[in-house]
């Protein structure tokens, strides 16, 4: 029974994750927002198309180009629309558009009237504000407006301007809309290197699509992880749970031997038994599962780990995966098991004493020391070749796994140890409840190692995880702030960047910034830049912005050789990662496709915090997420900050120290990490726990023995209840302890890569949630074990 429920439970859990994750890939995309009113549109073709040594390749354009003026005059009924990054009065980001785009959505008026000037504006949603003056800014800079009227929500936060002031804002035109025959605007357009959207197609440039897919692939993240490490927890729960149940039947299989069985009839008959339980426990985890997940995505939603408009479908792709992983599952964890009960002879069934012969054999051996070694190779690797890549979770968690089923795999091998360890302690309690629980687990160090399993997997799967995540986010942390030597930061209101509509900081700030007496002022403006690699692939490569006099004195640029101060608008400063030489000459394509050839001038050290380094001549439209203020030699330090403040007011920015920017990014990182571990955790271990009150249920109907020779040998049901409750604790520290040393590896590993990263960092432990995990496996296992001696007529049963 209890393999068959964690079986079951396992298929289940597979199940459901796998339709969450078919509902990330087939949702539909919502359908057109920005332009849901205008049966065709006219933007920009985004895509890079360049002719390579294997054929052509293809990307897709951060900035894409502007359409050509030429088709206003060939699309005489055509709704000419600029999106016009802004923010309003120092909010969050919005998004300015022309008076005239206004039906294209629609957001009709619905209190006041159209603005007419340079000086008027309409807003969305917000009817009090009608007639208020309005300080908007916009790359140019702030200006002051007057609101003149108020539209329906729409699908954005958006503010209107006259038409005549939005061209001069944007003067680029990146969409039309057209209330014409999709034929007749092909017609017209061809060859203006512009596409025509129709249908559904007119989603394509909505303001939420990037957000969409970002959140798309988050969900899909984290519900595969959750799905790859419910498949890891199943194969080890019901392995050792399988291995418990053919423990408990040796004398059973010696009596057959007795009669005359053979050993490979008592192999055939486990498998047997395997396949049965396989197929039905696999089949009802696998057609109950999928009703799971509209509950599960419901939950993830809420978390904001997942897009709302998800839906979940009703493919039978994950039950159809799910069943046949859980009867592979069953019958993998029955080959070892059945091999053993093949070897059984027919004197144990003389044995009374449940006292195992053997703990370890020469396979489990071999798999438990095989696992360990390649998990310390891969951590060793990770810290020398390549310390950046094991700060983030994905390199991370196919290792704790490694170590994970290390443990597990000898845990037989320590539990007599750790038990002579814990025996002491326990001696001291009154009574032999202590003494007869410690000899009870080394007489059976198999056993107690396969109960012990759940709390191994899930005391050390919080410990290892999150500990992990939190050093994590601490290294990228200190990668991003360790070279900063400013002293103050200066951000775009609610942090953003200058990709982000609305979220750069523009031109007239920083002008402003330096201006500011003894200060020296560097910007940092994240773009792309496209590589042709192999004569056949087009990468996006994230390039870095700045200006290379000022910033030596603001930050630290680690480079191995060449010199920032040769940066111009045709060199670049490039990583490892690059492949390059000095002096070599790079082909590259500009963010808007313009193809252009930069020289090498140099090279960064490894773990820099760019990718390269290009001057703002190359940014393009984008603009800077940030600037690093340094003061000068005798500037005041209060001084200097009052101006900064004056300098950022009303530019929708905050001037920021460097400690508490530093403050920020590691909120920012914890909160986005942690949710989603918390989410994959919750997943995976609600069903450890499940796993663990099984598998002490099957352990306790197993000591029935021992509780009846207490029970002739006059103890009270107190005293045998006391008996199971420390038996139950026990096998908890024993996991626990286990896990300690997973995690411990495991985080020494992650440190160790940190230090070659960043230098010494403190190593998080998450001491609360490990000892909440602890303490919620010994609660339930002690109400387990104890319950079923409580309820029994008499204490020996």
């Amino acid at each position: 029974m209890g393999c068959f429920v964690a079986l079951g439970l396992g298929t289940f859990l597979m199940a459901a994750t796998g339709q969450v994750l078919a509902a990330t890939v087939t949702s539909p995309e919502r359908g057109p927002q920005r332009y849901a009113a205008a049966p065709v549109v006219v933007v920009p073709d985004g895509e890079l198309v360049v002719e390579g040594a294997h054929g052509r390749a293809r990307a897709t354009l951060d900035e894409p180009r502007s359409v050509p003026r030429s088709l206003v005059g060939r699309l005489p009924g055509a709704v000419v629309d600029r999106i016009v990054p802004a923010r309003i009065d120092g909010g969050g980001p919005v998004v300015g558009r022309p008076w005239s785009a206004h039906r294209a959505a629609p957001q009709g008026l619905t209190a006041g009237r159209a603005p007419r000037g340079a000086a008027e504006v309409a807003v969305s949603g917000e009817r009090e504000r009608l007639g208020r003056r309005v300080t908007v800014v916009t790359a140019e800079g702030p200006a002051t407006y007057t609101i003149v009227g108020v539209t329906g929500a729409g699908p954005e936060s958006t503010v209107f301007f006259d038409d005549r002031r939005a061209g001069q804002l944007r003067p680029r035109i990146d969409a039309l809309a057209v209330w014409e025959d999709p034929g007749a605007v092909r017609a017209a357009v061809r060859g203006a290197g512009v596409r025509v959207l129709t249908g559904d197609e007119r989603a394509e440039p909505d303001p939420a699509r990037a957000a969409d897919a970002r959140a798309r692939n988050d969900a899909a993240t984290v519900v595969g992880i959750a799905g790859g490490f419910a498949a890891f927890v199943s194969v080890f729960v019901v392995s050792s749970t399988f291995a418990y149940a053919t423990a408990r039947r040796r004398r059973e299989f010696a009596l057959l031997r007795t009669v005359g069985a053979t050993g490979r009839q008592l192999r055939r008959m486990v498998r047997a038994e395997a396949w049965l339980l396989a197929v039905v426990a696999s089949g009802i985890g696998a057609v109950l599962g999928p009703s799971a997940a509209p509950w599960l995505l419901e939950r993830l939603v809420a978390l904001d780990l997942a897009p709302a408009w998800t839906v979940v479908g009703d493919s039978v792709v994950p039950t159809l995966v799910a069943f046949p992983v859980g009867v592979a599952v069953a019958l993998a964890a029955a080959a070892a098991p059945a091999l053993r009960a093949g070897r059984t002879g027919p004197a144990e069934a003389l044995r009374e004493a449940a006292v195992e012969s053997r703990a370890m054999t020469p396979a489990r051996w071999v798999l438990g020391l095989g696992c360990l070694a390649t998990a310390l190779v891969c951590l060793a690797v990770n810290a020398l070749t390549d310390p950046a890549s094991a700060t983030h979770d994905k390199t991370a968690m196919p290792l704790v796994m490694l170590l994970v089923a290390a443990a597990a795999l000898l845990a037989p091998a320590v539990a007599a140890p750790v038990t002579r360890l814990l025996a002491a302690p326990l001696s001291r309690l009154p009574g032999a409840a202590g003494e007869v629980a410690a000899s009870a687990a080394l007489a059976s160090a198999r056993q107690t190692a396969l109960t012990a399993a759940p709390v191994l997997v899930t005391v050390g799967l919080t410990a290892a995880l999150l500990g992990g995540a939190t050093t994590g986010d601490a290294a990228e942390k200190e990668v991003r702030t360790k070279p900063v030597r400013a002293e103050y930061v200066v951000v775009p209101d609610g942090g953003g960047n200058g990709g982000d509509k609305g979220g750069g900081l523009d031109r007239e700030l920083v002008a402003r910034l330096r201006a500011v007496p003894g200060v020296d002022v560097a910007t940092s403006t994240p773009m792309s830049l496209y590589t042709l690699d192999g004569g056949s692939s087009l990468t996006r490569r994230p390039v870095t912005a700045v200006d290379p006099k000022p910033l030596p004195s603001t930050c630290q640029v680690p480079i191995t050789s060449g010199s920032l101060s040769e940066l111009r608008a045709n060199t670049i400063v490039v990583s490892p990662t690059w492949e390059h030489r000095l002096g070599d000459t790079v082909r590259l394509w500009r963010a808007d496709g313009t193809r252009t050839a930069f020289k090498v001038v140099g090279l960064l050290a490894a773990g820099a915090e760019a990718d390269a380094y290009v001057t703002p001549a190359n940014a393009g439209q984008s603009r800077p997420d940030l600037a690093y203020v340094k003061l000068r030699p005798g500037t005041p330090p209060d001084t200097a900050r009052a101006a900064l403040d004056r300098a950022v007011e009303g530019h929708g920015a905050r001037a920021l120290s460097k400690e508490r920017w530093g403050a920020e990014l590691g909120a920012g990182g914890r909160s986005a990490s942690r949710t989603g571990l918390f989410a994959v955790l919750a997943i995976i271990l609600a069903y450890t726990v499940l796993s663990l009150v099984n598998t002490v249920l099957m352990a306790s109907e197993d000591r029935a023995p021992e509780r009846r020779a207490l029970a002739l040998l006059g103890a009270r049901r107190r005293q045998v209840t006391a008996f199971v409750a420390v038996e139950a604790l026990l096998v908890v520290a024993i996991g626990t302890l286990l896990a300690a040393g997973t995690a411990a590896l495991s985080l020494a590993g992650l440190w160790w890569s940190v230090l070659r990263l960043v230098g010494p960092l403190p190593l998080s432990v998450p001491w609360a949630a490990t000892a909440g995990a602890s303490a919620v496996c010994a609660l339930l296992a002690v109400v387990a074990a104890t319950l079923p001696a409580a309820l029994s007529r008499r204490p020996g049963t």
